[in-house]
């Protein structure tokens, strides 16, 4: 799939979060919006991930920025990780990856010398008119949300 670039118009969605509210990228415009991306909840990556972005909502928020979690997990497993690590911004479930493809975060992988498609570990900041402010992919999850900071200008 097409990754995106800034300046792209982010593409609108609407997902079922992990406390069965719904949520649409549209309901948020004016307001910038961290739509990250992550293979499974309750791995050790996407913990670490989820957990850095739990500790610093605080700080993001105060400068604006909304913060949404997209995975294929089903709604249910959503919902024990955003219970289990204290996680208060929308996790949402994109079971059939369609979001995903639409991002560019879908698509080939390679792990130990095989090949698959799979979710690929992605952040797209989308601006307050809808576009696309900052894209990143094949991010790690440790220490990205402190790179994505630095590249907000917000450390």
């Amino acid at each position: 799939m097409p990754r995106l670039t800034v300046g792209d118009t982010a593409p609108d969605f609407t997902l079922t979060a992990s406390d069965s509210s719904v949520v649409s990228l549209a309901d948020l415009r004016g307001r910038s919006v961290i739509v990250y991306f992550y293979p499974a909840a309750a791995t050790p990556g996407c913990t670490k991930e989820a957990c850095d972005f739990r500790d610093n909502l605080n700080s993001l928020s105060a400068a604006g920025f909304a913060v949404l979690g997209i995975s294929p997990d089903k709604v249910e497993k959503l919902a024990k990780f955003a219970a289990d690590e204290a996680l208060t911004f929308p996790l949402l479930s994109d079971p059939d990856h369609a979001v995903a493809e639409a991002y560019g975060a879908w698509g080939e992988k390679k792990n130990y010398g095989k090949v698959y498609e799979g979710l690929i570990r992605s952040t797209v900041v989308v601006d307050p008119e809808g576009r696309v402010a900052l894209a990143q992919y094949n991010v790690r999850a440790t220490g990205h949300v402190a790179k994505l900071r630095r590249d907000l200008g917000l450390d």
